[in-house]
C-alpha cells in the first residue's frame, strides 16, 4: 500500500507527464569534493593562457564589441 507522501508524488508526476513534461536526471560536479576548487583554477588559467595567445580572437571580440556599442 502506498503512503500518502508516494501518493502525492505518484499524482504530481502523473500531471507532469500529461502536460507533456519528462522526468530528467542531470549529473553536476561536486563543488563540495576535495580538490574542485584547485581543478577549477587550474582550467581557468590554462583557458586564460590560451585566449591571450589568441590575438585574432582578441581582435574578434573587441571589433563585436565596438559594432554592438555602435548599433545601440
Amino acid at each position: 500500500m502506498a503512503t500518502p507522501v508516494t501518493e502525492r508524488v505518484r499524482k504530481r508526476r502523473a500531471a507532469l507527464r500529461a502536460a507533456g513534461l519528462r522526468p530528467l536526471e542531470i549529473w553536476v560536479p561536486d563543488t563540495r569534493r576535495p580538490g574542485f576548487v584547485e581543478e577549477c583554477r587550474r582550467q581557468s588559467l590554462t583557458a586564460a593562457r590560451a585566449d591571450s595567445g589568441d590575438t585574432g580572437m582578441m581582435d574578434f571580440l573587441d571589433a563585436a564589441l565596438t559594432d554592438r556599442r555602435d548599433g545601440a
